[in-house]
């Protein structure tokens, strides 16, 4: 009797730790990579996003409907007398769209748009942020550590209302990575003579 109750235990155990493994390896939307750098008198910032579009998100993407996924960005200055300073705060989003009349993949912010051949595609420029301009040297103070936070998430409030309201009721509508903290200060190399 001891030893099927053991038995038991020990099979439950490990089917516990199988399920844990899978639901880790299934979350698997994250920031892997953020570069802040400074050209031409501006911050850029560089990130790779581990993001996946499956299930009904990805169905309705490809029946036409229009998805967006915004980037959020925060970075401040500790200050020990008071709250933090939000130095910045910026937002990018992407629209992507298939046009079933020309079989292609639109994806873009604002009003530029590029031809893509797949979802897998477009989402590459969300996946791969490149050359983000998001603040200029002259408001940032040299030597200061900054502390910033970013993280990648399918924007709901710009989806078609009914796809709004099917977003809150299932979370296959519920994209987004959690928030990637990094720290970075500017230095100001004097030139060489």
């Amino acid at each position: 009797m001891l030893r099927l109750l053991f038995s038991v235990f020990l099979s439950l155990a490990l089917a516990g730790a199988a399920c844990a493994e899978a639901g880790v390896q299934e979350a698997g939307e994250q920031v892997l990579r953020v570069e802040p750098m400074v050209r031409d008198g501006k911050l850029y910032i560089d990130a790779d996003v581990q993001l996946d579009v499956t299930g009904d998100l990805r169905n309705a993407a490809e029946k036409g409907v229009p998805i967006y996924f915004t980037a959020d960005l925060k970075i401040v200055t500790k200050r020990w007398w008071w709250f933090d300073k939000v130095v910045v705060d910026e937002q990018q989003t992407w629209r992507i769209v298939y046009n079933a009349l020309t079989r292609q993949w639109r994806v873009g912010t604002g009003e530029l748009s590029l031809p893509e051949s797949s979802l897998d595609n477009a989402l590459s420029l969300v996946r791969n942020i490149r050359g983000w301009a998001v603040a200029d040297i002259g408001d940032l103070e040299h030597d200061e550590p900054y502390e910033g936070r970013i993280r990648v998430r399918l924007d709901t409030s710009l989806l078609a209302r009914p796809f709004q309201v099917d977003a809150l009721n299932s979370s296959a509508w519920s994209l987004a990575t959690p928030w990637k903290n990094f720290n970075f200060s500017i230095s100001v190399v004097e030139p060489q003579r």
